[in-house]
């Protein structure tokens, strides 16, 4: 493998992060001369869905998508082995999860210059006919302070009409929304917003908003809603936002659009 990516011009280096079915690594690019992360896929590991589905599925959408709040793919390489590389932008500066762990709940200001970033890659996506399906704060990565959306493994394309309801279950449990939980048939770009929604509550209260652990009660959490805890000094605009993106009712949860004017992120 080492043999195989040095011969096209990488020098691998540590793991940076390990998924169900891949690997991702810091490499030296000698044609770019400077760092790239490598996501290596093994087809001969990976279960049947994964490699005919959701690999090929993967590889189509990345090559497209282009914005300033997604992370870059620079190529893909396959090798002989049936190994397959995807050479992209290194984020330097890790990602969200950790970055809460490390500064705890975030001013309110703050949250939002994060988020509005977040909302662009959405739009930009949705816009594109891609719903991401496995959107959390281990998937948006930081590069200064520039938000960076990767990970498009369970990513879809998704008609405009919005009339092609998805059946698969996606994503991290913590973040997905109730009619995913419950195996009903969802939209996918409603999903996402579902996500978003999880994220801007651990941005501003670093903890999940719903545990787990416990998925049954976890269902009923979400129908609850959740609150903000007071000492927060969270703004009302704000948590109108955090209420439409946590509407437990698909149909009424607003598009990505709708979300993009509100006025808590029109506001600076």
């Amino acid at each position: 493998m080492e043999g195989f990516l040095l011969a096209n011009g990488y020098q691998l280096g540590r793991t940076v992060g390990e998924g169900m079915f891949s690997k991702v690594k810091e490499a030296f690019s000698l044609k770019h001369q400077k760092k790239v992360a490598i996501k290596i896929m093994d087809k001969k590991e990976g279960p049947k869905d994964f490699i005919h589905k959701f690999l090929p599925r993967e590889l189509q959408i990345v090559m497209h998508l282009k914005h300033r709040n997604i992370i870059h793919v620079h190529e893909v390489l396959e090798s002989t082995e049936g190994k397959v590389f995807l050479v992209m932008e290194l984020a330097e500066d890790g990602d969200i999860f950790d970055y809460m762990v490390r500064e705890g709940p975030l001013p309110e200001r703050q949250a939002k210059v994060l988020f509005r970033q977040l909302v662009d890659a959405i739009q930009y996506c949705h816009g594109c006919g891609v719903a991401h399906r496995d959107l959390k704060c281990e998937n948006a990565l930081l590069q200064g302070h520039t938000l960076k959306l990767t990970d498009f493994g369970f990513a879809k394309l998704v008609p405009g009409d919005g009339r092609d309801l998805s059946r698969t279950f996606c994503g991290s449990t913590a973040y997905v929304a109730p009619e995913v939980l419950q195996g009903l048939p969802h939209d996918s770009c409603k999903g996402d917003i579902w996500s978003m929604g999880t994220i801007l509550y651990i941005l501003l209260c670093a903890r999940m908003p719903f545990d787990d652990s416990d998925i049954p009660k976890m269902m009923l959490q979400q129908q609850k809603g959740v609150s903000v805890p007071r000492h927060l000094g969270v703004s009302e605009e704000c948590q109108n936002l955090l209420k439409m993106l946590l509407e437990p009712d698909m149909t009424l949860r607003p598009s990505i659009e709708v979300v993009s004017r509100h006025p808590w992120l029109a506001n600076p």
